[in-house]
């Protein structure tokens, strides 16, 4: 039981994270910034989260009923942050500055990792 009550703060703390998107992927469309350098791929990231965002907090209720949705949002950090690493390391190689930090892939790793250790046991 206290294993199911730490998976309901972590939701709810990702859950308010990936909701804080919200004010990025407004400032990315309602200014057109990403037009500046063609990043499309941004706002649309962004809206993925979101929207994970809201399925995780419906999830905090019952999360054995939502394991499949927890998995996602646990293998999607990591692949996200394996994306970022692999990204950054090819950007270092040719000289260049990602304005990514390397918190965010920390963030990432750790979201992941906490998801999927506390990830309900198969019903």
């Amino acid at each position: 039981m206290k294993r199911e009550r730490v998976l309901q703060v972590v939701l709810v703390v990702v859950g308010l994270i990936y909701s804080s998107f919200a004010y990025f992927l407004l400032q990315f469309l309602w200014h057109s910034r990403w037009l500046v350098g063609h990043n499309d791929v941004r706002p649309m990231f962004v809206s993925l989260n979101m929207t994970l965002c809201v399925c995780l907090l419906v999830a905090v209720k019952k999360p054995a009923q939502h394991r499949s949705l927890i998995a996602y949002a646990a293998w999607s950090a990591l692949a996200h942050a394996g994306t970022m690493t692999i990204q950054s390391a090819q950007a270092a190689a040719h000289g260049m500055h990602r304005k990514d930090s390397p918190q965010d892939i920390e963030m990432s790793v750790v979201i992941g990792v906490v998801l999927l250790v506390l990830l309900p046991a198969k019903q």
